[in-house]
């Protein structure tokens, strides 16, 4: 179970960089916005890059650290995003679409923690 969910993690948090990288080249070419785009380009990959870094954890607690500094920065992607809806960059139906992915990956980060935490 704990190995399909990594699976998954690792899935799931390189596919949200993808689209994160996306929206950053059109935040950043349609709308001519850069700081926070690119405030959202460094968390939002951040997280499948810690992910991926997890998985070569030393230890258990090595690979909670990491994955709790994914969760730190899967949140701060989910704050960009919702700064970049308020300041109207991103429209209602772009932002659910996006945050949608970044909620799921925090939970499915949260329980991995939680899981492993579980087993010490």
């Amino acid at each position: 179970m704990e190995n399909h969910r990594e699976n998954v993690l690792l899935s799931k948090s390189f596919l949200f960089a993808i689209r994160i990288v996306k929206l950053y080249k059109y935040l950043s070419s349609e709308k001519r916005e850069y700081v926070l785009s690119k405030q959202l380009l460094r968390s939002g990959t951040a997280v499948g890059a810690l992910v991926r870094e997890a998985q070569n954890a030393e230890s258990k607690k090595d690979f909670i650290h990491k994955l709790a500094i994914a969760q730190k920065e899967c949140d701060e992607s989910s704050y960009w995003l919702e700064l970049l809806k308020e300041t109207i960059y991103l429209n209602p139906g772009e932002f659910v679409s996006i945050n949608e992915n970044s909620t799921e990956l925090l939970k499915i980060i949260k329980s991995s923690i939680l899981t492993i935490k579980q087993k010490m």
